[in-house]
């Protein structure tokens, strides 16, 4: 089967999800631009976009309209090609309006699982749970004569747990798109030990249609980009403790490590604002699924049990902005910082003085937006950290040692048989979680 007639049926599960519907419209796109080429016209493609709720998938429709618009504007010139034969579309928004048809005319939503059983391929983006996966898996499987390829984009779950448990025999991978799908460059691709050899080439060929940065991954729990940021967080909460430690209550704690994390190691978020962002409950439960499958190390925080066992979850509403969690926000600014032992929020205005007293002064750090994409960041960076190697207080400790424990934890991830290499893991840091350098260097050697 040839890459276009692998594409000419494809379902993704989880379609209306933040995950799922970046991947479908992704996918819609490259179906659709497929099926206008000459030799493909009279041809059929198909895709499934399935879910459990009506609702949502009605909203995932709107969505996709209105993301094709925004890409068909910004490519109408070689939309024109493609329609060169049309003579009764004249002006772009006519080219525009017809793409828009033609690549909404691709998707089906349905809410019926039995929508898989025609596929070749399938695109994967429900709840991280191995469990959940194994049995929907094995249900296509079972259902659908093609023998069908799975693409899993699970963050932390091994492929082989799902592999095996499914009864798939290698005809599955990992490809995990980094959120939002289409925006973020990176995928990290991961190959179990059975994955056949044709669906790691049709995976590479595919990343490379979308454009993609392919990282690969050996298949151990976690991968590289959870590999690092679960142990970033416990890291974190270590920090927290020594703050606590240094007679900081635990609110002014969270915010100092968050100032830390973010504006000293010259981040875009802080540590606790990127856990709300991903939500507090998902960073648990990506820790619980990579527990069993690590060593001599405990992949689990009881600060987050205490968090969510106070109902504290982050996450993001459905247009985007940030829900209240470990951080109050408004307008996208942090206000308030939660207190677990209080059980309530307390305002950065009230803290604010005391921490910065009790961190000292610090050199000043560049600002992130002027360093990351810059040729040129080692002449910011250098400096900055040679300075930091000599500041005598606190916060420049606690700050040596974090981007010391973030380069032991890259190289931890290479020794460990995670990562193949030094710039993997510095590559999925600098284009998933759009760090302005690699943890990996020697800015304090």
């Amino acid at each position: 089967m040839t890459y276009e007639e692998r594409l000419q049926h494809v379902s993704v599960l989880g379609a209306a999800g933040k995950m799922g519907s970046g991947i479908l419209l992704l996918t819609a796109v490259e179906m659709a631009d497929l099926s206008l080429k000459p030799g493909n016209k009279g041809k059929t493609f198909v895709l499934n976009a399935i879910d459990v709720s009506d609702e949502a998938l009605a909203g995932v429709m709107r969505y996709l309209r209105a993301q094709i618009l925004k890409i068909a504007e910004k490519k109408v010139h070689a939309i024109r090609q493609i329609y060169a034969d049309r003579h009764d579309l004249v002006d772009n928004d006519e080219i525009i309006a017809q793409y828009i048809f033609d690549v909404m005319n691709v998707v089906r939503p349905t809410t019926r699982l039995e929508a898989a059983y025609d596929s070749n391929m399938v695109f994967e983006a429900i709840k991280e749970d191995s469990a959940l996966k194994i049995k929907i898996f094995s249900q296509i499987n079972q259902n659908n004569p093609k023998q069908p390829w799975f693409f899993t984009n699970t963050s932390s779950i091994p492929i082989t747990v799902l592999d095996e448990g499914a009864g798939l025999g290698g005809r599955i991978i990992g490809f995990h798109f980094y959120n939002p799908p289409a925006v973020q460059k990176l995928v990290e691709v991961i190959r179990s030990n059975q994955t056949l050899k044709e669906v790691d080439e049709f995976a590479l060929a595919y990343a490379k249609n979308l454009r993609k940065i392919v990282v690969p991954a050996h298949d151990i729990a976690g991968f590289i980009g959870n590999g690092h940021f679960m142990r970033d967080i416990l890291y974190a909460v270590e920090v927290v403790h020594i703050f606590m430690d240094k007679g900081m209550s635990i609110s002014e704690a969270i915010y100092a490590t968050n100032r830390i994390s973010q504006e000293a190691l010259v981040r875009p978020m802080g540590i606790f604002q990127l856990i709300d962002y991903v939500g507090v409950d998902v960073c648990s439960f990506i820790m619980f699924v990579m527990n069993p499958f690590t060593r001599d190390e405990e992949i689990h925080s009881k600060l987050l049990d205490k968090l969510l066992e106070q109902g504290i979850k982050g996450g993001q509403y459905s247009d985007g902005s940030q829900k209240d969690g470990v951080m109050k926000y408004e307008k996208g600014r942090i206000v308030a910082v939660y207190d677990p032992l209080k059980s309530e929020y307390v305002p950065v205005s009230q803290m604010q003085a005391a921490v910065e007293a009790k961190l000292g002064a610090m050199p000043a750090a560049p600002a992130w937006k002027a360093v990351v994409g810059n040729k040129a960041k080692d002449e910011i960076l250098k400096p900055y950290f040679t300075q930091l190697k000599s500041a005598d207080t606190l916060g420049a400790e606690i700050t040596r040692n974090y981007a010391k424990k973030s380069r032991e934890i890259g190289k931890h991830l290479v020794a460990s048989g995670v990562a193949y290499n030094d710039a993997d893991v510095n590559t999925v840091l600098l284009t998933g979680f759009f760090h302005a350098y690699g943890p990996i260097n020697e800015y304090l050697d």
